[in-house]
């Protein structure tokens, strides 16, 4: 396929026992564009391979974040990542410019309901608010941040609930390969639970 490169930087330091997480990354994994990159596979003692991490970020088109909601954040690996991969001169500051025009997408799962994300929920604050930081490293990257994938309640979804998010999220992929968008920049036939 012809089109949009995508890079998914995968962190889930508990990968076998998430039922979601297994079906969504089955999904990514059939797709000849998308590169799956499991984090915590890669690197089992956290020292993370700088160059080969840039290398990986200069060669795809869309980079993913994708991970379980850990405490409103992401799982540790995947901060060191930012910390080490992300340096001045690379992916921002005056010579930084390696990931300009590139864009960042969150994929998360969530234990908490849609419910629970709102000023009135449990949480407060939207998963939009809550992922702030992530679309402000995309800002000073020079990235465009999307509108997050958001699979909630995962631990009380049936099968045939998990199959849907999975289908939804193979279409996602393959739409931002394509690089179907329209002038506003929303993607065109891609369903996005947020």
């Amino acid at each position: 396929m012809d089109g949009q490169k995508i890079l998914v930087l995968f962190a889930h330091p508990n990968f076998q026992t998430s039922k979601i997480n297994r079906q969504l990354v089955a999904a990514l994994k059939m797709l000849a564009h998308v590169s799956f990159h499991d984090l915590y596979e890669a690197y089992p003692n956290l020292y993370i391979d700088v160059k080969r991490e840039q290398d990986l970020l200069l060669a795809h088109d869309i980079i993913v974040f994708m991970h379980p909601f850990y405490w409103y954040s992401a799982p540790a690996i995947l901060k060191e990542w930012q910390d080490m991969v992300l340096q001045h001169g690379f992916a921002y500051g005056e010579t930084g410019k390696a990931l300009q025009g590139k864009k960042l997408l969150s994929v998360i799962s969530a234990g908490g309901s849609a419910e629970a994300y709102h000023p009135q929920g449990a949480n407060r604050f939207s998963i939009k608010q809550l992922l702030s930081p992530f679309d402000q490293t995309a800002y000073l990257c020079g990235m465009e941040y999307l509108p997050p994938f958001v699979v909630h309640n995962t631990l009380h979804l049936s099968d045939a609930e998990i199959e849907r998010h999975a289908k939804e999220l193979e279409m996602l992929m393959i739409t931002l390969g394509q690089g179907k968008m329209d002038n506003n920049g929303e993607l065109i036939g891609a369903c996005r639970p947020d």
